[in-house]
């Protein structure tokens, strides 16, 4: 077979995208070659993949209720590995959103990329067991449509996450802009989504250990998480102060039905904290991260508000970890 052929390979309900010339047999799969992946494609944080460096005793303590403030491959680096069980989040989409500290207009090569390395990290944190869920939704501009969702997957399957499922987020809206295209007309109608994605993971094995007195759904919650159409609004940017915020009932229900109380949940692009507030309400400890400081003030804001002023989360410049 000539070299560089590219060979699909069946994984699961998706298919390698690696060259054949560039795969590695791991023992049970095949995974990239390091030495044969583009350099923008594994160019991770110096830390990454190598042993953790000695942890002050009071490190998990230190970041356990917080928000640490800087980039977020230096928050995910410095944190200490195994010990987060559940990750909800949803990463900047690349559609030129207003944030604070990011530049949301990335060529798409070099998001892709830059994702994967966060991917990469976010595994480093989780338990055996812990589990990745990912929101996002279509990023689709004028003339340009490159699903990010398919290629989380992949890069996610890539790793040797495990793959659970996809939500889909009914959002019973959609974008107020009349952006249909040829209207009335089959010459070059557009799709207006109503809709986003939860991707789930988890990494290494199924199950996640935890104490059975840690369960909080309810039989009824329980069955509605399990179907795989999630409705319910989004929430105002407006009110909130936030370009891309996701309503509590997002987290609420991916925190109840994916962890246990008493365990540690974790978002790395933190925006206003819905994640943290949502975590803290239901007995869960939360690890935040955002690259902006004035988000990271919004979110103790907001957290102080709800649980009052001995639960206000601390802000940690990474520097100090």
């Amino acid at each position: 077979m000539r070299r560089g052929r590219r060979f699909p390979l069946k994984f699961g309900h998706f298919r390698s995208t690696i060259p054949y010339g560039r795969r590695v047999w791991s023992g049970d799969v095949w995974v990239a070659s390091p030495q044969a992946l583009e350099p923008a494609e594994i160019a991770l944080p110096a830390t990454a993949g190598l042993p953790p460096a000695p942890l002050a005793p009071d490190r998990a303590q230190q970041v356990r209720d917080a928000i640490v403030c800087g980039d977020v491959l230096d928050v995910l680096a410095r944190l200490p590995r195994r010990s987060v069980h559940l990750i909800v989040t949803s990463p900047p989409y690349n559609l030129e959103k207003p944030y604070a500290e990011h530049d949301d207009d990335l060529e798409d090569r070099a998001y892709l990329a830059w994702m994967r390395k966060v991917w990469a990290a976010c595994q480093g944190v989780l338990v055996p067991g812990g589990r990745l869920c990912v929101n996002i939704g279509e990023n689709k501009r004028q003339y340009i449509s490159n699903p990010h969702y398919s290629a989380f997957i992949q890069q996610l399957v890539d790793l040797r996450m495990l793959y659970r499922g996809t939500i889909i987020w009914n959002k019973h809206s959609a974008a107020k802009h009349c952006a249909w295209g040829s209207w009335k007309s089959p010459s070059n109608p557009h799709l207006v989504p109503r809709h986003e994605y939860i991707i789930v993971f988890s990494k290494g094995q199924w199950k996640l250990e935890g104490d059975p007195e840690g369960v909080d759904i309810s039989p009824e919650e329980f069955m509605a998480c399990t179907r795989s159409v999630w409705e319910f609004g989004t929430e105002s940017r407006t009110r909130i102060g936030h370009p891309a915020p996701f309503p509590e009932k997002l987290p609420e229900r991916l925190i109840k039905f994916l962890s246990f109380r008493g365990q540690t949940v974790l978002d790395p692009f933190a925006g206003s904290g819905t994640v943290g507030l949502v975590a803290a309400r239901l007995g869960r400890h939360f690890i935040l991260g955002d690259n902006s400081p004035a988000y990271c003030r919004l979110a103790q804001k907001r957290i102080t508000h709800e649980l009052g002023l001995s639960h206000q989360p601390r802000i940690i410049p990474v520097e100090e970890l």
